[in-house]
């Protein structure tokens, strides 16, 4: 019995340790994952990873996003070119974060960087009346309600994240 406690109980609290430390880094590493997808200010000369547009340069909700196996968060001139991104098969399961304007609480002209929200929650209107960095764009808004009154005001149809794929975006520019 004194082997039993000497011996194996020590062994079985090294290895409570050890799995608790594992545990501890694993979600620490989670964390700052997390922390570090957060979106950041497009700053003046940034270009469009999709078309190599000035970001800055054009009125319309912006798209940022994080995908796997990519250092950074890759930032788009609108979110026509954001879901460009998406819908691309080679893409589409690597996106882990992906954040828009909220254009019901910022103007569209000059988006405010303090209203990005997540893409995969929002609500987006195409056919719409107005212009985005090349043409037509996906307005983008956190509330369903925000994004019928825009349908309302400027015409189009609403769709939610999962509803645009490269059928939506390609009749996007087909009405324009």
């Amino acid at each position: 019995m004194r082997y039993l406690l000497t011996n194996i109980f020590p062994v079985r609290g090294l290895l409570v340790l050890l799995v608790s430390i594992a545990l501890l880094v694993s979600c620490t590493k989670d964390k700052q994952v997390t922390m570090v997808q957060q979106v950041v200010a497009i700053e003046s000369g940034e270009e469009c990873h999709l078309c190599g547009m000035i970001i800055a340069n054009y009125p319309g909700p912006k798209g940022q996003l994080f995908s796997k196996g990519i250092v950074g968060n890759l930032k788009f001139c609108s979110t026509r070119d954001m879901f460009a991104f998406i819908v691309d098969p080679e893409n589409r399961h690597n996106v882990q974060k992906a954040f828009v304007h909220d254009m019901a609480v910022t103007p569209w002209d000059h988006p405010d960087e303090e209203t990005y929200v997540d893409a995969r929650k929002a609500w987006y209107v195409i056919g719409h009346s107005k212009q985005g960095s090349m043409g037509a764009t996906l307005a983008s808004f956190a509330r369903e309600q925000d994004a019928w009154n825009f349908a309302d005001a400027e015409g189009g149809e609403v769709l939610d994240y999962d509803q645009i794929n490269l059928q939506a975006l390609v009749s996007m520019t087909r009405r324009h």
